[in-house]
């Protein structure tokens, strides 16, 4: 396999690895999302209809996908690049729990805690993403400004459950 022939593999799996952890967390919501979660929770009237996370989410993780694919061109030729894909690593792995703690075990209260943990990684990710490649920090930006919208409406949610 010549150079280009890796690096075009090497952005397919870095966009299909968020991508699966999406699916791996829709599966921990699939079965309470459209019982317990709409019928059961009270919500805030800043909750967004549910027609809006199956296009938002894909979206981030594609985000996410191409800028760890930028930094791991970087391994080798940028001393932060290891320590920047174990904290993108990290934050994608308290993305997938958090579905399952909030969805799958019905605990908004340890969803909400694990979300703002979640929060401090993917700013730490994305800190370091914009240390090695400026473009990969800012493919950052949305997911995190949708994250600290996504912390208040747990947040909330649990306030009011």
């Amino acid at each position: 396999m010549n150079s280009k022939s890796k690096t075009i593999a090497a952005l397919v799996l870095a966009i299909l690895l968020p991508q699966l952890a999406g699916l791996l967390g829709a599966f921990a919501t699939a079965d309470s999302v459209s019982t317990w979660y709409v019928d059961e929770l009270n919500k805030p009237p800043f909750t967004p209809p549910g027609f809006v996370f199956p296009i938002v989410w894909p979206l981030l993780y594609l985000f996410m996908g191409i800028a760890s694919w930028q930094v791991w061109k970087e391994l080798g030729a940028h001393p932060l690049a290891n320590k920047a894909l174990w904290l993108y690593g990290i934050q994608l792995a308290l993305n997938t729990l958090w579905s399952f703690l909030f969805f799958g075990m019905k605990m908004p209260g340890l969803a909400f805690i694990e979300i703002l943990l979640l929060w401090v990684f993917i700013v730490l990710t994305m800190l370091y993403f914009f240390k090695i490649r400026r473009p990969a920090g800012w493919l950052f930006v949305p997911y995190l400004l949708w994250v600290s919208f996504a912390s208040v409406l747990n947040g909330t949610i649990w306030w009011m459950n």
